[in-house]
């Protein structure tokens, strides 16, 4: 029981994998409303995509070397799913879910730290 695994916290691993998904979903998600029709609307939600995408790629390096860096990641994917979930597009509802994921999974990782 040293390890706290068996406890039920979350491995860094895991909560690692979760992070590179938001990452990559972000950036996907960038590449999708470049060539979409309604780009001027989405002004906004691709400053946080990007702004999410960024923190996560940071966030994957931090939690790689162990870094207690990752608790400020949970906003800005919070912020970001909220934005995506207010388009009703595929893509966008699939980006808000992937987001909303990983904001919780940082908080809980968090709070075991």
């Amino acid at each position: 029981m040293k390890d706290g695994m068996s406890m039920g916290m979350m491995h860094p691993s895991n909560l690692l994998h979760t992070v590179q998904q938001c990452a990559a979903t972000c950036d996907h998600m960038i590449t999708h409303l470049l060539h979409h029709e309604d780009i001027h609307a989405r002004r906004y939600q691709l400053e946080l995509l990007r702004d999410c995408a960024d923190i996560c790629h940071l966030t994957a390096s931090c939690i790689a070397r162990n870094s207690r860096m990752n608790r400020m990641l949970a906003h800005i994917c919070e912020v970001c799913g909220n934005e995506c979930a207010k388009f009703s597009d595929h893509h966008s509802q699939h980006c808000a879910q992937v987001c909303l994921h990983c904001a919780r999974e940082c908080r809980v990782f968090a709070i075991q730290a």
